[in-house]
């Protein structure tokens, strides 16, 4: 089965904007969203389609690559244009760079492990669906013990 073009999913144009291409996005993706379209597969599918649409034409280098050579380009190119279908996907493709950065992963067995400040602390916080898709900014408040400036916590 042949994917269906990402212009024509998102009824935008070529020339179309990046704000335009993301409010079409956001109408398609509302429009078919699962929780609007509970046990609705046909639904869930577009949506899917809708969010995949989205991550190419949002992104210039991969628009380019789908412009020159449509679908076809972005396999070949690396891009597997199906974006993210969950946490374990998202942290096998940025594995490297955390790995790197902070030591996660498998990898440099000879590496010595430290404990990270902060590591023990855990937050809660609910964000709505629209702000996980398109990244948002709130400030917490986390309370935690700290040592007395005077003593340095020895008494």
């Amino acid at each position: 089965m042949s994917k269906p073009d990402y212009y024509e999913l998102l009824e935008v144009t070529k020339t179309s904007s990046s704000t335009e291409i993301k409010t079409a996005y956001r109408k398609k993706a509302m429009q078919y969203h699962p929780d609007r379209n509970q046990g609705d597969a046909e639904a869930e599918e577009n949506f899917k389609l809708v969010a995949e649409a989205y991550e190419v034409l949002s992104d210039q280098q991969k628009k380019q690559i789908y412009d020159q050579f449509g679908h076809q380009g972005l396999n070949s190119g690396g891009f597997s244009g199906g974006g993210f279908n969950n946490a374990d996907d998202i942290f096998g493709a940025f594995g490297d760079i955390f790995e790197d950065f902070f030591g996660f992963g498998g990898g440099q067995q000879g590496r010595r492990q430290r404990v990270r400040r902060g590591s023990d602390m855990q937050l809660e916080v609910q964000i709505e669906f629209l702000e996980a898709c398109f990244g948002m900014e709130k400030e917490v408040e986390v309370q935690r013990h700290v040592n007395c400036g005077i003593c340095d916590g020895s008494g």
